[in-house]
């Protein structure tokens, strides 16, 4: 509560030194609303101009305002008032594409800054990925092309490193070529009530957090190609701590809320509450470690998920060894209610997440570590999870004898993801290498028949079962303990 306070504070004495910060108009330094002429040098001139001055407001009103990348600097704050348009350049040489994340807006180093407003920033992504590949298929770029999409060089739409005092509100983000936005090492960070809606091209995060410190997002709506809001650790020194994410609608073709991929350092003391993802391909939710990092203190409260491929995904891997194995510690995952449909939640949209891990039949939630690294310390409370069941032991089958859950594969080294092991025994949770569970008033539908039972435990050691309630047509097979010790049910 107190770090909480500390957050808020920070953010008022913000807010109070900005009050009094001196406006400018964008176009008293030359900037065009025409919506075609090519406004980067102009806008940079306005900013280093007001950096220089000692801050300020640097505004934009209606119209359509052109540019390449622009550096956001010290104790500037860009207004984008209802109507007005940031409008990304389509030639990729407008982008400091030189650079390891290039993005139309760029900051670092920089404290006191902000993004605010009704405006709307509009990346044109898809045209300018397009003219990137053009220029990569002509020679004059070399890209490895990974999947038939550039590696590298894709403009981001927004990308801050090292910065303090950072405010996104009110704004509404989208058609990037790459991640919407990217919030790198960042302190003292304020994301509330903006719009994101990037479906433009692969790789389309939503929303970023990397190894960042004392993060409030609220009040937010993101829709996206690629995970909606994702926390990430790429320095083995850093971490992403004191983070609450609250009151936010995610939808994506890949997770909704995610911890992970890349988790050098790891993720400290979060809050995740009150939020909702809907027709999300991959996982409502997903914490995984598969790169060495630490994770300690997680909460997920009030997660309400409707059409989406997997409720919970939790997973310790080995996919990057250079920094030993990951840990996952405390997490509490409450008052949750998850809607599975038997068909593809992002089916129809223009980039969907893709076939793969086949054949296999719905996926359980799963909580799965490797031998001899439990993830310690779990608390599912107060969850229902709706799946369609009907699995078919025809198109594919897992059986719970020894054989069969020995025979399921550690998969240690590969990307974390909840249908990797293809089939798995169980219909409603599979756990495996766990350490001190806890199922308090946890709910598993199935509306047709199984032929899996509900949960498989696997190496689990201790696990308290309270309150647990199964309805399925047909017969119920409830619980199959495996290698298990200290399963005590209520």
């Amino acid at each position: 509560m107190n770090k909480l306070k500390s957050i808020i504070l920070l953010f008022v004495l913000f807010c109070f030194l900005n009050g009094s910060a001196k406006d400018y108009n964008a176009s008293i330094f030359g900037i065009k609303s025409n919506g075609t002429t090519l406004n980067t040098t102009a806008i940079q001139k306005a900013i280093d101009y007001i950096h220089e001055e000692g801050g300020g407001h640097l505004n934009f009103y209606v119209g359509r305002y052109l540019t390449g990348t622009i550096e956001l600097k010290s104790d500037v704050q860009i207004i984008l008032h209802e109507g007005a348009i940031l409008v990304g350049s389509t030639n990729i040489y407008d982008y400091n594409i030189e650079m390891p994340n290039t993005a139309l807006v760029y900051a670092k180093n920089a404290d006191n800054i902000s993004i605010t407003g009704l405006g709307v920033i509009d990346g044109q992504g898809r045209d300018v990925a397009y003219s990137l590949i053009d220029q990569v298929h002509k020679g004059i770029i070399q890209d490895e092309l990974k999947y038939d999409r550039p590696a590298r060089r894709r403009p981001k739409g927004i990308y801050l490193r090292e910065c303090k005092n950072v405010e996104i509100s009110g704004i509404t983000i989208k058609n990037t070529a790459e991640w919407v936005q990217m919030y790198d090492q960042c302190e003292n960070l304020k994301i509330d009530k903006i719009t994101v809606d990037s479906k433009a091209f692969w790789n389309n995060d939503g929303l970023d957090i990397v190894d960042c410190k004392n993060v409030l997002v609220t009040n937010s709506f993101i829709d996206s190609s690629d995970d909606a809001i994702c926390f990430k650790s790429h320095d083995a020194t850093k971490m992403c701590e004191n983070v609450e994410v609250r009151n936010c609608v995610a939808r994506s073709s890949a997770s909704g809320i995610k911890f992970g991929t890349v988790t050098r350092g790891g993720y400290k003391n979060f809050k995740i509450i009150n939020n909702k993802v809907y027709d999300t391909y991959r996982s409502a939710i997903t914490i995984a470690t598969p790169d060495g990092g630490e994770i300690e203190n997680i909460l997920v409260d009030s997660l309400n998920a409707y059409n989406t491929g997997n409720a919970v995904y939790l997973r310790i891997g080995q996919r990057n060894t250079q920094n030993g194995t990951g840990s996952m510690n405390n997490i509490t995952i409450q008052n949750l209610y998850a809607e599975i449909p038997a068909t593809k939640p992002d089916e129809g949209y223009e980039y969907e997440g893709p076939i793969e891990d086949l054949p296999r039949n719905i996926s359980p939630a799963s909580i799965v570590g490797l031998p001899g690294y439990d993830i310690s310390n779990v608390t599912l409370r107060n969850i229902e999870i709706v799946y369609p069941g009907g699995s078919n032991p025809k198109y594919a089958y897992c059986g719970t004898k020894p054989a069969d859950l020995d025979g399921i594969p550690e998969m240690a080294e590969k990307y974390p993801e909840f249908s990797q092991f293809k089939e798995l025994p169980a219909w409603g949770f599979y756990v495996r290498h766990v350490k001190n569970l806890t199922f308090e008033n946890v709910k598993l539908t199935a509306k047709d028949s199984e032929y899996r039972p509900a949960i498989v435990f696997d190496d689990v050691k201790g696990a308290n079962l309270s309150g647990m309630q199964y309805s399925i047509p047909g017969k119920l097979k409830k619980l199959i303990k495996y290698k298990s010790t200290g399963i005590i049910l209520k």
